[in-house]
């Protein structure tokens, strides 16, 4: 039965990309970097690890370590914070209480840090509907490595040929469709992400209702 679905939070529940965007540039102008769109695109949909990995290799000079990129990268955060529920995508909230309503065990495949997801979720007032929230800095390998929806999936107690995901970045398509999962796509024409190879296309998450209830 197909009444599992995994959300990816950044891009699907909270339009929060072009924030990140900003705040990524700001910490590099900080520091003294400049990164171009198309090098700041290619960061969409991966974890912090990588990302600083991505600058080590294409930005010249880039050479602090890990622990001061982390703390700077906080402390924009800190410095300009997230209006969460301007981004939010309100949509989210009636289509949770009618998933939960038709018995749907809903789950959170987020590349962000466990603490960070939790707390927006928590602020959304969105915590309560998720049957597990899963991190992927709890793993080796960050999207588009499929290990954190097989993991999910796993622990949710769902074949992947059962269990819907819903993306939006190239990383989390390319590691939804490589844990063979059901691909919802939302679509995002604004940072250049390949978005093929999905099972379903939509422009709103009021749709999910149309293809997971089926009606």
């Amino acid at each position: 039965m197909k009444n599992h679905i995994i959300f990816d939070m950044d891009g699907v529940i909270i339009d929060s990309e072009p924030e990140y965007q900003k705040r990524i540039k700001i910490f590099m102008e900080r520091n003294g970097f400049t990164i171009t769109d198309e090098l700041s695109f290619q960061i969409c949909g991966s974890n912090r690890k990588d990302t600083y990995e991505l600058f080590r290799e294409n930005v010249p000079g880039f050479d602090m370590s890990y622990e001061k990129y982390y703390q700077g990268r906080d402390q924009v955060n800190a410095d300009y914070p997230l209006d969460l529920r301007a981004i939010v995508n309100e949509d989210i909230y009636p289509l949770m209480e009618k998933l939960k309503a038709n018995g749907f065990k809903i789950g959170m495949a987020s590349s962000s840090p466990r603490e960070k997801v939790l707390n927006n979720l928590g602020d959304l007032g969105l915590v309560d509907y998720f049957e597990i929230i899963v991190s992927g800095m709890e793993f080796k390998h960050s999207k588009p490595d499929p290990e954190i929806y097989i993991y999910t999936m796993k622990k949710m107690g769902v074949k992947p040929k059962d269990c819907y995901v819903v993306e939006d970045s190239t990383f989390g398509l390319q590691a939804a469709e490589r844990a063979g999962a059901i691909v919802i796509c939302k679509k995002d024409d604004r940072f250049g992400y390949d978005q093929s190879g999905a099972d379903y296309y939509i422009d709103r998450l009021a749709e999910i209702e149309d293809i997971c209830l089926g009606k």
